[in-house]
């Protein structure tokens, strides 16, 4: 469980720092992401890619994970404080969310938001 979580940590540090490939590299191809904005999900790297392009170009999120656990069903449960500034540095949302992670050879192979 170790691995996976490395990996997930790993997500969120790249994702802060805006380096988008090195997070897609942790994801499968054929990866399933939710629109946290515009709802639906999005699907494959070019998906994500597309959606975060948009999403940073309006928004500056930042996502620290609190604590990572795997639940019964094997997807793995990150407890996340979400804080979200508008491109002004106005304050839109700061709040606790769940991350679900279902994980396929040590890569991401979907993301669902609690």
């Amino acid at each position: 469980m170790q691995d996976e979580r490395e990996l997930l940590q790993g997500a969120y540090r790249d994702f802060n720092a805006r380096r988008l490939e090195a997070v897609l590299a942790r994801m499968q191809p054929d990866v399933v992401w939710p629109n946290g904005m515009e709802g639906g999900y999005v699907y494959g790297h070019e998906g994500v890619r597309d959606y975060w392009t948009r999403q940073w170009a309006i928004l500056d999120p930042h996502v620290e994970p609190m604590e990572i656990n795997r639940d019964e069903r094997g997807r793995f449960v990150v407890k996340v404080h979400q804080v979200v500034q508008d491109r002004d540095g106005k304050l839109l949302v700061d709040q606790m969310v769940h991350h679900i992670y279902q994980i396929r050879d040590f890569l991401i192979e979907r993301m669902d938001i609690e």
